[in-house]
């Protein structure tokens, strides 16, 4: 087979499959890693494809711009809800101390915090802290930094340097993509390191995504699958998927 045709064939594959690793594409094709990932290189300048760690998936499956948190609170309202509801289920009881990272999704858990003990939540998201600031058992902290328009979230080198200094008893964390390979992820780099740093201020950590973000891949990984204890999402996550997290160690709790 020339080259051409091959990838020709590797186009239509990607397309059909969705994602596809450069190790199974070296075995249907019966080249080398090193050829594939030439190719995949290839297409994607032809747009044909986007490239991701390990593999490729298809060239409309990974958006160019971030959406806005406008944006995102539109989308996949009543799986968000529920998930928010679920979630709430796992603040330990008694006086508890969380971080909620920014999102539509911790937005709407924010509001459903319970209000017969005593919490103290710490914060980097403005929508976040305006939603909690009137709560009487909330004792809240605003996490310092610049805020970005997009997310209304504080980011940067204080940001992080607070967190740094913190140990809480419970994270709950929002994510823009979850595969095998590439972990958690998040299309920009300040975003990625303050969800670092928020994972490793707590004692257990949770995820909150709606199942759309499975098989998604953005350009900053901010933790691998066993740095999460538990991930809540909606039923239309995958066999495969759940398997993926099972063997990782990762609690998947399904709204």
């Amino acid at each position: 087979m020339y080259a051409e045709e091959r990838q020709e064939a590797m186009a239509h594959h990607v397309g059909r499959i969705g994602r596809v690793s450069v190790a199974d594409l070296a075995e249907a094709y019966e080249v080398t890693t090193e050829t594939v990932r030439r190719d995949l290189t290839v297409l994607e300048r032809a747009g044909l494809l986007r490239r991701v760690h390990g593999g490729a998936v298809p060239a409309d499956s990974l958006p160019v711009t971030e959406a806005a948190l406008a944006e995102r609170d539109l989308a996949h309202t009543k799986e968000k809800d529920r998930i928010a509801r679920t979630a709430v289920a796992l603040v330990p009881p008694g006086d508890a101390t969380m971080l909620l990272d920014a999102g539509s999704t911790t937005h709407r858990l924010a509001g459903l915090l319970p209000r017969d003990r005593r919490i103290t939540v710490l914060t980097h998201a403005v929508p976040v802290a305006s939603r909690l600031a009137g709560q009487a058992n909330v004792e809240l902290h605003l996490l310092p930094g610049r805020v970005r328009s997009t997310t209304q979230a504080a980011v940067g080198e204080d940001t992080v340097a607070a967190l740094g200094r913190l140990r809480v008893d419970l994270a709950f964390v929002g994510t823009n993509g979850i595969t095998a390979d590439h972990g958690f992820s998040t299309p920009d780099p300040a975003e990625a390191a303050v969800k670092r740093a928020l994972i490793a201020a707590a004692r257990r950590v949770v995820v909150l995504t709606d199942a759309s973000k499975f098989g998604a891949e953005r350009t900053v990984s901010f933790a691998r699958l066993s740095d999460v204890d538990v991930v809540v999402t909606d039923p239309g996550i995958r066999d495969e998927d759940r398997r993926v997290l099972d063997e990782a160690g990762v609690e998947v709790v399904v709204a």
